[in-house]
């Protein structure tokens, strides 16, 4: 059974696009390096990725005490 539209939040409509405006891409290549204002043309640019979302590094659960690494170093010689 589905939730009813009126009942989700407000945030679910908003989400990752997947294609660049031809503004959106420009201003990327001009950031890196690749579309000369002044020599190149706006037509035929080449493909820009978009934004991933990345999963965030896992922390440790406990952090190793020096003694622990060096006991644990000592038994396994």
């Amino acid at each position: 059974m589905s939730i009813h539209p009126s009942l989700r939040g407000v945030d679910t409509l908003v989400g990752q696009r997947s294609v660049l405006s031809r503004i959106e891409r420009l201003e990327k290549l001009v950031k890196d390096g690749k579309f000369d204002e002044h020599n190149d043309s706006v037509y035929g640019l080449p493909k820009v990725r978009t934004k991933f979302k990345v999963a965030g590094a896992k922390k440790k659960a406990k952090e190793e005490k020096p003694e622990d690494a060096a006991a644990e170093a000592d038994a396994a010689s």
